[in-house]
Protein backbone atom coordinates (compact mmCIF):
# COMPACT_ATOMS: atom_id res chain seq x y z
CA UNK A 1 0.00 0.00 0.00
CA UNK A 2 1.25 3.09 -1.09
CA UNK A 3 -0.05 6.73 0.43
CA UNK A 4 0.44 9.41 -1.99
CA UNK A 5 -0.54 11.95 -0.03
CA UNK A 6 0.41 13.10 3.14
CA UNK A 7 -3.19 13.94 4.58
CA UNK A 8 -6.06 13.41 3.28
CA UNK A 9 -7.99 16.50 3.12
CA UNK A 10 -11.49 15.82 4.64
CA UNK A 11 -14.11 17.95 5.72
CA UNK A 12 -14.86 16.58 9.22
CA UNK A 13 -18.37 17.75 10.93
CA UNK A 14 -19.33 17.61 14.98
CA UNK A 15 -22.69 15.73 15.79
CA UNK A 16 -22.08 15.71 19.38
CA UNK A 17 -20.56 12.50 20.66
CA UNK A 18 -18.61 11.89 17.25
CA UNK A 19 -16.80 13.53 14.61
CA UNK A 20 -17.79 12.20 10.79
CA UNK A 21 -15.94 12.48 8.00
CA UNK A 22 -14.16 10.38 4.89
CA UNK A 23 -11.25 8.68 6.15
CA UNK A 24 -8.37 9.01 8.82
CA UNK A 25 -6.24 10.99 9.31
CA UNK A 26 -9.10 13.74 9.57
CA UNK A 27 -7.72 17.29 10.48
CA UNK A 28 -9.14 16.97 13.75
CA UNK A 29 -8.39 14.12 14.24
CA UNK A 30 -5.01 12.19 13.23
CA UNK A 31 -4.82 8.73 14.99
CA UNK A 32 -7.71 6.57 16.69
CA UNK A 33 -6.04 4.35 19.08
CA UNK A 34 -2.70 3.55 17.13
CA UNK A 35 -5.00 3.37 13.82
CA UNK A 36 -3.03 6.67 11.96
CA UNK A 37 -4.15 5.17 8.47
CA UNK A 38 -6.95 4.00 6.34
CA UNK A 39 -7.52 3.55 2.74
CA UNK A 40 -10.84 2.29 0.86
CA UNK A 41 -10.00 0.75 -2.07
CA UNK A 42 -12.82 0.96 -4.99
CA UNK A 43 -15.11 -0.31 -5.66
CA UNK A 44 -13.09 -0.88 -9.13
CA UNK A 45 -13.05 -2.55 -12.59
CA UNK A 46 -10.57 -4.39 -12.94
CA UNK A 47 -9.45 -5.59 -16.17
CA UNK A 48 -9.25 -4.76 -20.23
CA UNK A 49 -6.04 -3.53 -19.23
CA UNK A 50 -6.53 -1.64 -15.62
CA UNK A 51 -5.02 -3.73 -13.55
CA UNK A 52 -3.67 -3.08 -9.64
CA UNK A 53 -0.05 -2.48 -10.24
CA UNK A 54 1.59 -0.76 -7.25
CA UNK A 55 5.84 -1.21 -8.12
CA UNK A 56 8.43 -1.69 -4.79
CA UNK A 57 8.08 0.82 -2.53
CA UNK A 58 8.80 1.47 1.37
CA UNK A 59 7.51 0.89 5.09
CA UNK A 60 8.86 1.93 8.26
CA UNK A 61 7.25 2.06 11.69
CA UNK A 62 4.19 0.77 11.19
CA UNK A 63 2.03 -2.89 10.34
CA UNK A 64 -0.28 -2.50 7.56
CA UNK A 65 -3.94 -4.38 7.58
CA UNK A 66 -5.02 -5.36 4.31
CA UNK A 67 -8.24 -6.62 4.39
CA UNK A 68 -10.43 -7.48 1.07
CA UNK A 69 -14.28 -7.88 0.66
CA UNK A 70 -14.21 -8.46 -2.95
CA UNK A 71 -11.55 -9.23 -5.65
CA UNK A 72 -8.04 -10.54 -5.05
CA UNK A 73 -4.33 -9.45 -4.79
CA UNK A 74 -0.58 -10.72 -4.96
CA UNK A 75 1.71 -9.67 -2.00
CA UNK A 76 5.38 -9.77 -2.13
CA UNK A 77 7.58 -8.37 0.17
CA UNK A 78 11.26 -8.01 1.15
CA UNK A 79 10.78 -10.79 3.38
CA UNK A 80 10.23 -13.16 1.13
CA UNK A 81 6.62 -13.73 1.12
CA UNK A 82 4.68 -13.81 -1.64
CA UNK A 83 0.58 -14.59 -0.69
CA UNK A 84 -2.45 -14.27 -2.67
CA UNK A 85 -4.86 -12.34 -0.27
CA UNK A 86 -8.59 -13.23 -1.25
CA UNK A 87 -12.08 -11.63 0.60
CA UNK A 88 -11.61 -11.86 4.12
CA UNK A 89 -8.58 -13.13 5.22
CA UNK A 90 -5.51 -10.88 6.51
CA UNK A 91 -2.58 -9.49 5.82
CA UNK A 92 -0.57 -8.35 8.04
CA UNK A 93 2.84 -6.86 7.27
CA UNK A 94 5.06 -5.54 10.06
CA UNK A 95 7.78 -3.30 8.38
CA UNK A 96 9.49 -2.14 11.80
CA UNK A 97 12.80 -0.72 10.67
CA UNK A 98 12.25 -0.76 7.08
CA UNK A 99 10.16 -3.18 4.49
CA UNK A 100 9.38 -2.86 0.51
CA UNK A 101 6.48 -4.43 -1.12
CA UNK A 102 4.63 -4.67 -4.20
CA UNK A 103 0.69 -5.28 -5.14
CA UNK A 104 -0.60 -7.13 -7.99
CA UNK A 105 -3.33 -7.83 -9.49
CA UNK A 106 -2.94 -12.03 -9.63
CA UNK A 107 -2.31 -13.66 -13.46
CA UNK A 108 -5.31 -15.65 -13.38
CA UNK A 109 -7.23 -12.57 -12.82
CA UNK A 110 -5.38 -10.59 -15.75
CA UNK A 111 -7.11 -13.48 -18.43
CA UNK A 112 -10.57 -12.93 -17.31
CA UNK A 113 -13.09 -10.32 -18.87
CA UNK A 114 -13.91 -7.74 -15.67
CA UNK A 115 -13.74 -8.67 -11.81
CA UNK A 116 -14.25 -6.57 -8.86
CA UNK A 117 -12.14 -4.58 -6.27
CA UNK A 118 -13.15 -3.77 -3.14
CA UNK A 119 -10.79 -3.48 0.31
CA UNK A 120 -9.78 -1.58 3.09
CA UNK A 121 -5.80 -0.98 3.49
CA UNK A 122 -4.98 -0.09 6.97
CA UNK A 123 -1.85 1.48 9.15
CA UNK A 124 -1.38 0.52 12.32
CA UNK A 125 1.40 2.58 14.14
CA UNK A 126 3.87 0.55 16.16
CA UNK A 127 4.44 1.17 19.87
CA UNK A 128 7.93 3.57 20.22
CA UNK A 129 10.05 0.90 21.54
CA UNK A 130 9.04 -1.15 18.57
CA UNK A 131 9.72 0.94 15.45
CA UNK A 132 12.57 -0.63 14.86
CA UNK A 133 12.19 -4.18 15.20
CA UNK A 134 12.64 -6.67 12.60
CA UNK A 135 10.14 -6.60 9.75
CA UNK A 136 7.71 -9.91 9.51
CA UNK A 137 4.42 -11.34 7.20
CA UNK A 138 1.71 -12.68 8.55
CA UNK A 139 -1.05 -14.18 6.65
CA UNK A 140 -4.78 -15.13 8.58
CA UNK A 141 -7.49 -17.06 6.46
CA UNK A 142 -10.75 -16.19 6.68
CA UNK A 143 -12.24 -19.38 9.20
CA UNK A 144 -9.43 -18.85 11.60
CA UNK A 145 -10.94 -15.19 13.03
CA UNK A 146 -13.79 -15.38 15.44
CA UNK A 147 -17.43 -15.42 14.27
CA UNK A 148 -20.44 -14.77 16.09
CA UNK A 149 -23.87 -13.95 15.43
CA UNK A 150 -26.35 -12.08 17.61
CA UNK A 151 -30.11 -12.64 16.06
CA UNK A 152 -29.72 -11.25 12.71
CA UNK A 153 -26.69 -9.44 13.33
CA UNK A 154 -23.08 -11.19 12.07
CA UNK A 155 -19.80 -10.24 13.72
CA UNK A 156 -16.00 -11.00 12.78
CA UNK A 157 -13.06 -10.09 15.19
CA UNK A 158 -10.58 -9.06 11.95
CA UNK A 159 -7.82 -8.17 14.94
CA UNK A 160 -7.05 -7.49 18.20
CA UNK A 161 -9.37 -8.11 21.16
CA UNK A 162 -13.23 -7.35 21.99
CA UNK A 163 -16.47 -8.92 22.91
CA UNK A 164 -14.57 -11.22 25.05
CA UNK A 165 -12.57 -12.83 21.61
CA UNK A 166 -8.94 -12.24 20.45
CA UNK A 167 -7.87 -12.99 16.67
CA UNK A 168 -5.11 -14.94 15.96
CA UNK A 169 -3.54 -11.25 14.14
CA UNK A 170 -0.39 -11.09 16.00
CA UNK A 171 -0.66 -6.84 16.69
CA UNK A 172 1.49 -5.09 18.76
CA UNK A 173 -0.79 -3.28 20.65
CA UNK A 174 -4.05 -2.76 22.24
CA UNK A 175 -6.53 -2.78 19.75
CA UNK A 176 -9.67 -4.31 18.17
CA UNK A 177 -10.48 -4.40 14.49
CA UNK A 178 -14.40 -5.75 14.46
CA UNK A 179 -16.56 -6.36 10.83
CA UNK A 180 -20.37 -6.11 11.75
CA UNK A 181 -23.25 -7.16 9.14
CA UNK A 182 -26.95 -6.82 9.83
CA UNK A 183 -29.76 -8.12 8.01
CA UNK A 184 -32.62 -6.39 10.67
CA UNK A 185 -32.43 -3.21 12.47
CA UNK A 186 -29.74 -3.92 15.29
CA UNK A 187 -28.75 -1.58 18.37
CA UNK A 188 -24.92 -2.11 19.29
CA UNK A 189 -24.07 -0.91 22.66
CA UNK A 190 -20.16 -1.78 22.75
CA UNK A 191 -19.68 -0.40 26.84
CA UNK A 192 -17.08 -2.84 28.14
CA UNK A 193 -17.25 -4.68 24.58
CA UNK A 194 -14.44 -2.73 23.39
CA UNK A 195 -11.41 -0.60 24.87
CA UNK A 196 -10.12 2.68 23.73
CA UNK A 197 -10.91 5.23 21.16
CA UNK A 198 -13.27 3.97 18.85
CA UNK A 199 -13.97 4.48 15.15
CA UNK A 200 -17.10 3.70 13.32
CA UNK A 201 -16.71 2.85 9.43
CA UNK A 202 -19.79 2.34 7.19
CA UNK A 203 -19.31 0.47 4.27
CA UNK A 204 -22.66 -0.13 3.50
CA UNK A 205 -26.20 0.77 4.53
CA UNK A 206 -26.41 3.78 7.36
CA UNK A 207 -26.77 3.98 11.03
CA UNK A 208 -28.41 6.43 13.40
CA UNK A 209 -25.77 8.43 15.91
CA UNK A 210 -26.64 11.11 18.27
CA UNK A 211 -29.75 11.68 16.63
CA UNK A 212 -28.17 11.92 13.24
CA UNK A 213 -28.49 9.49 10.32
CA UNK A 214 -24.91 9.03 8.85
CA UNK A 215 -25.04 7.27 4.84
CA UNK A 216 -22.13 4.56 3.58
CA UNK A 217 -19.00 6.14 2.77
CA UNK A 218 -18.39 8.14 5.79
CA UNK A 219 -16.20 7.25 9.31
CA UNK A 220 -17.20 8.25 12.63
CA UNK A 221 -14.98 9.19 15.21
CA UNK A 222 -16.21 8.92 19.09
CA UNK A 223 -15.28 11.31 21.39
CA UNK A 224 -16.02 9.04 24.82
CA UNK A 225 -14.06 5.74 25.06
CA UNK A 226 -15.14 2.66 25.65
CA UNK A 227 -18.86 3.58 25.05
CA UNK A 228 -21.05 3.98 22.44
CA UNK A 229 -24.85 3.61 21.50
CA UNK A 230 -25.88 3.43 18.10
CA UNK A 231 -28.35 1.97 15.57
CA UNK A 232 -27.42 0.46 13.17
CA UNK A 233 -30.19 -0.05 9.96
CA UNK A 234 -30.88 -3.20 8.61
CA UNK A 235 -28.49 -3.77 5.49
CA UNK A 236 -25.75 -2.26 6.83
CA UNK A 237 -21.89 -3.83 6.97
CA UNK A 238 -19.84 -1.63 9.35
CA UNK A 239 -15.58 -1.73 10.16
CA UNK A 240 -15.27 -0.97 13.94
CA UNK A 241 -11.21 0.02 15.22
CA UNK A 242 -9.85 1.63 17.60
CA UNK A 243 -8.08 1.12 20.62
CA UNK A 244 -5.54 2.47 23.38
CA UNK A 245 -4.03 5.81 22.19
CA UNK A 246 0.03 6.47 22.59
CA UNK A 247 1.64 8.83 24.98
CA UNK A 248 3.92 10.12 21.89
CA UNK A 249 2.50 12.13 18.80
CA UNK A 250 3.18 10.23 15.27
CA UNK A 251 4.75 12.35 12.13
CA UNK A 252 4.14 10.85 8.61
CA UNK A 253 6.12 11.14 5.34
CA UNK A 254 4.45 9.11 2.68
CA UNK A 255 4.69 5.55 3.59
CA UNK A 256 6.68 6.54 6.52
CA UNK A 257 5.50 6.43 10.14
CA UNK A 258 7.69 7.58 13.27
CA UNK A 259 7.61 8.97 16.77
CA UNK A 260 10.05 11.80 16.01
CA UNK A 261 11.00 13.58 12.71
CA UNK A 262 14.61 12.18 12.71
CA UNK A 263 13.38 8.98 12.23
CA UNK A 264 11.81 10.13 9.17
CA UNK A 265 14.45 12.26 7.33
CA UNK A 266 16.47 9.40 7.68
CA UNK A 267 13.96 7.03 6.03
CA UNK A 268 13.89 9.03 3.42
CA UNK A 269 17.71 9.27 3.13
CA UNK A 270 17.66 5.45 3.17
CA UNK A 271 15.27 4.98 -0.08
CA UNK A 272 16.74 7.83 -1.71
CA UNK A 273 20.16 6.10 -1.26
CA UNK A 274 18.32 2.67 -1.96
CA UNK A 275 19.38 1.00 1.04
CA UNK A 276 16.30 -0.62 1.85
CA UNK A 277 16.07 -4.60 1.29
CA UNK A 278 14.29 -5.51 -2.07
CA UNK A 279 11.62 -8.00 -2.95
CA UNK A 280 13.33 -10.68 -4.77
CA UNK A 281 13.39 -10.40 -8.40
CA UNK A 282 11.65 -7.26 -8.71
CA UNK A 283 14.06 -4.19 -10.03
CA UNK A 284 10.62 -1.63 -9.40
CA UNK A 285 11.47 1.50 -7.82
CA UNK A 286 8.95 4.30 -6.98
CA UNK A 287 10.94 7.29 -6.19
CA UNK A 288 10.62 9.53 -3.27
CA UNK A 289 8.22 12.27 -3.51
CA UNK A 290 9.62 15.63 -3.46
Amino acid sequence: MSNTDLIIEERSRDIGDFMVGRLIPFRKKRMVGPFIFIDHMGPAAIGNGKYMDVDQHPHTGLSTLTYMLEGEIVHKDSVGSDQLIIPGSVNWMTAGKGVTHTERTPEHLRVTATSTMHGYQIWVALPKHLEDMEPSFHHIDADQLPYWKDGKTAFRLVAGEGFGKKSPVPVHSELFMVEIKTEADYALDINGQLEGEIGICIVEGSIKACEHHVEAGNMLVSKIDNQCAIEIKAGSHLLLFGGKPFEEERFIYWNFVASSKEKLEDAKQRWRNKQFPKVPGDDTYVPLPE
